[in-house]
């Protein structure tokens, strides 16, 4: 099989060299000079444990080609997958449709024989039927059929959740004169080797497909943040947040994950795909008052842990200096969208502290996203040096290999303010910390 990706942004890309692991021909087609040329380099401008090899080897096999020519990457393709950005607009929460449509567009002017349109960004509901109405107002002679088929990938995981996903998600427009039987065939075809190993193929309709995204990200965002409110009452009352996720989590219909306190959700899905469904359910009368709390609680949360790290300065931060380790929303990944140490460590420098942090991925991206005045370290010891609190925002593995007893020696201060429980409390306290973990005594 050929297919094209219209995008070699992270979805675009990560999906483009899996389908190509699958032994599928794909031509990945992206506009920006600069990005298109990095890739051609064998360069991956994104950070993704394992896509590095997993784009040498396909290119290198001929199965992945590069380029920005749209109209020789659609020759011969049963699909096109448009896997671009869509943002969240500006004012109202809603997401930037504005590459979609531009790529239905330059599909539409591209095409010359029949495929499958699939819409892989994260789109809002009735997106794939505008995508169909774009493309037919531009070329009635055009024979084709519209797909959704949402991606579901984790940053820092993103391999291992596309090759071996919890489930695949179809959404097929059946109003054609086949009933969508083609577009179905190909899809199938398509997602072969995931049949194999019995991974649930679902088939639904278009709506169905784009709103399951949503309707899945919400639905996380709503554990973490009660998971976090848990956190805070657990605090008042002696519990352990722990024990309380464990218990809950055990039982089937909860679920284990998306359970562990924090300083609050981020990163490129849930913050965005949140507000997009809030405004999804308001514009078709039926608000969802569950998200839009949990949106409201997820941006007041972050501000209000800034106030744990003067706290723990005895309330005067003034010219004392923080230690951060980590910045990135999660581990694994360079992203910093949306990350929760951005309005902490504006909030910390407002009140007139010293910041000196380090991330193992992320520091080039927060550069143009964190107050001026922030001092990038080279490691998580030389963030620490000199310290009179320390503050852990991203649970990098590394961070949790630091020796207590060292850590005492290099700061100046004995405080630790840990937002993501990585740290062992008597182990603190035994090396003489004042430490503050989330929802724990």
């Amino acid at each position: 099989m050929h297919i094209a990706v219209i995008g070699g942004g992270y979805v675009g890309l990560v999906s483009g060299a899996c389908f190509a692991e699958f032994g599928i021909e794909v031509a990945v087609v992206e506009t920006h000079p600069g990005r298109l040329a990095a890739l051609r380099r064998g360069h991956i401008p994104i950070y993704e444990p394992g896509l590095d090899k997993l784009v040498a080897d396909n290119f290198a096999a001929g199965r992945l080609t590069f380029g920005d020519d749209i109209a020789a990457a659609v020759k011969g393709a049963e699909a096109i997958f448009i896997a671009v950005g869509t943002p969240a607009r500006r004012g109202d929460g809603h997401a930037d449709l504005e590459y979609v449509y531009a790529a239905a567009k330059q599909i539409a002017d591209a095409m010359t024989e029949y495929a499958v349109v699939v819409t892989k960004s994260t789109v809002p509901v009735g997106t794939g039927r505008e995508v169909a109405r774009i493309i037919r107002a531009a070329r009635p002679d055009l024979d084709f059929d519209i797909a959704s088929n949402p991606e579901f990938l984790r940053e820092g995981n993103a391999i291992d959740d596309f090759m071996k996903p919890d489930r695949v998600i179809i959404g097929i427009e059946s109003g054609g004169a086949d009933g969508g039987a083609r577009a179905r065939e190909i899809m199938k075809r398509l997602y072969r080797p995931l049949y194999l190993i019995e991974t649930p193929i679902v088939f639904a309709s278009l709506e169905s497909a784009e709103l399951i995204k949503y309707a899945s990200n919400a639905f996380l965002a709503m554990k973490v943040t009660f998971a976090n409110e848990m956190a805070d009452l657990c605090e008042k009352t002696g519990a352990d947040i722990h024990d309380i996720a464990r218990g809950i989590g055990l039982d089937g219909r909860i679920g284990r994950k998306f359970l562990h306190p924090g300083p609050g959700f981020g990163g490129s899905c849930f913050p965005k795909d949140t507000l997009a469904l809030v405004a999804i359910a308001r514009e078709a009368g039926a608000p969802t008052h569950l998200i839009e709390t949990t949106v409201a609680v997820n941006d007041a949360r972050k501000v209000k842990l800034a106030e744990r790290v003067i706290a723990a300065c005895d309330g005067g931060i003034l010219g004392k200096t923080v230690g951060v380790l980590g910045l990135t929303f999660k581990p694994e990944t360079d992203d910093m969208r949306e990350a929760p140490s951005v309005p902490i460590l504006h909030t910390l420098d407002k009140a007139g502290a010293v910041i000196r942090v380090f991330d193992p991925a992320g520091m080039e991206n927060a550069r143009s996203l964190l107050p001026a005045g922030v001092f990038y370290c080279k490691d998580a010891l030389d963030a620490a040096s000199d310290a009179d609190v320390l503050l852990v925002l991203t649970e990098w593995n590394e961070f949790r290999a630091l020796s207590p007893v060292k850590l005492r020696q290099i700061m100046r201060g004995a405080a630790i303010v840990d937002l993501r429980n990585i740290y062992d409390p008597p182990a603190m306290r035994a090396a003489g910390f004042h430490y503050t973990s989330i929802g724990r005594a």
